[in-house]
């Protein structure tokens, strides 16, 4: 098998979507041998702030000498991505030589495996190949019946912030969606919830107490800013002080708490995680697309907010770091997501708007998307097709002070990666 026909077999099932439940990974994975019982997890769901929160966590454990693998989605620009030990994306010839190892186990299915069970897959069987002693594992969608929750009870069950989103397949409730979202707890683990509404909490308590399970939440009290720019912030946390972050974005200080709670829950399940590691691993943790500077003059900022509570963080990003200061909004959604709450959200912010399609067979034609923003603003909106074209009408004329902020969506976000050289 060469890359090329790893890459067909990972993309032959995605005509298949989202398609939830455990039957067909839990046969997939008894097929490879269960390579998952090896392994010991931190298993984080929610659903925004999640990757971040396994960025900071895998790279604190990285720091701390663990061998640790870590499991995001989607990915921006490469399968590989998704696949990290160490910091490192799994090679084409690893990739390649794990869809050859896959395949004949999926082919043998009478339900064969979605793409996402796939790569899962072979993400678990890579792990446990690598012999890792940790495994950051970030849940795809909802938690109950994810394809990552194959795996036995984690360490710990992180869960960051609830919102309604995915309400068909999750509930239209933020208690249908915290129950779901729960499904990653499991007997034996530890839990640590990111502080939020008292509907979500509640259930998240209820099925800690059923279960036996320690829950820490987060105290956003005992949070603070020292500083904050475009290239990092500074901040005290419970006990810590001066605690350096890389990463940029208000919304980044409570993604921060939810990583420090974790490691000080896995420090009390007696894993050595030095207090130099702590900070040395969050001060060098990267997480592409989340309040990233791409550009200074003029400056560009791409923001992987795609749905109505990212465009709230991201819109208090905006006021902390840039106030005032009004930008080119380059935007482009999937036409699922309630683009009206968020082109609400950052109008205060926009200049004008460029309107985008992202590749996606989801998205909202840009043509479409610029005629809502014109009904709800009243702002000046410019058609600009594809990412491409929409990011060059965007750039035009922009002297070096002017901004543009590209959102809505991962999938344009790996586009606008790309326009500028990062991938």
């Amino acid at each position: 098998m060469n890359l090329t026909e790893a890459m067909e077999f990972i993309h032959a099932a995605s005509w298949r979507g989202s398609c939830l439940g455990l039957e067909r990974i839990t046969e997939l994975m008894a097929r490879l041998g269960d390579p998952q019982r090896e392994l010991r997890f931190i298993h984080v769901a929610g659903t925004n702030g999640k990757g971040s929160v396994c960025a900071m966590l895998a790279s604190v454990l990285t720091r701390a000498g663990y061998r640790t693998g870590l499991y995001t989605s989607p990915h921006l620009f490469r399968v590989n991505e998704r696949i990290k030990v160490d910091g490192a994306d799994v090679s084409d010839a690893e990739l390649t030589e794990l869809a050859a190892l896959v395949k004949p186990a999926a082919g043998g299915m009478a339900d064969p495996p979605t793409e996402f069970e796939r790569i899962t897959a072979m993400a678990l069987l890579y792990f446990a190949r690598r012999r890792c002693d940790a495994v950051v594992l970030e849940v795809g969608l909802g938690g109950r019946l994810d394809s990552t929750n194959v795996i036995g009870p984690p360490e710990a069950a992180v869960v960051t912030d609830l919102s309604l989103e995915h309400t068909a397949v999750l509930g239209d409730t933020l208690e249908q969606i915290a129950g779901e979202k729960a499904g990653i707890i499991k007997p034996g683990a530890s839990v640590v919830l990111s502080a939020q509404s008292a509907e979500a909490e509640n259930v998240i308590r209820r099925r800690c107490a059923e279960l036996g399970c320690p829950l820490r939440v987060t105290e956003p009290q005992a949070l603070r800013l020292r500083a904050c720019g475009l290239f990092g912030q500074t901040l005290d946390y419970r006990d810590r002080r001066e605690l350096r972050l890389r990463l940029s974005g208000s919304y980044q200080l409570k993604n921060a708490a939810a990583a420090l709670d974790t490691v000080d829950v896995l420090r009390e399940r007696g894993w050595a995680v030095p207090e130099e590691a702590v900070r040395a691993g969050l001060a060098e943790t990267v997480w592409p697309a989340r309040f990233e500077v791409l550009q200074t003059q003029p400056l560009v900022l791409v923001d992987g907010a795609h749905n109505p509570a990212g465009a709230a963080e991201l819109s208090a990003s905006l006021s902390a770091c840039l106030p005032g200061r009004k930008l080119t909004m380059v935007m482009g959604v999937m036409a699922d997501k309630d683009h009206s709450d968020m082109i609400r959200t950052m109008a205060p912010h926009a200049a004008d708007f460029v309107t985008v399609t992202p590749e996606s067979e989801r998205a909202l034609p840009a043509r479409e998307l610029a005629e809502r923003i014109r009904s709800l603003t009243g702002l000046p909106v410019r058609c600009g097709g594809s990412v491409r074209d929409g990011l060059t009408l965007a750039l035009e004329g922009k002297g070096p002070d002017g901004a543009v902020c590209a959102f809505g969506s991962l999938y344009q976000a790996g586009e606008v990666r790309a326009y500028f050289g990062k991938t």
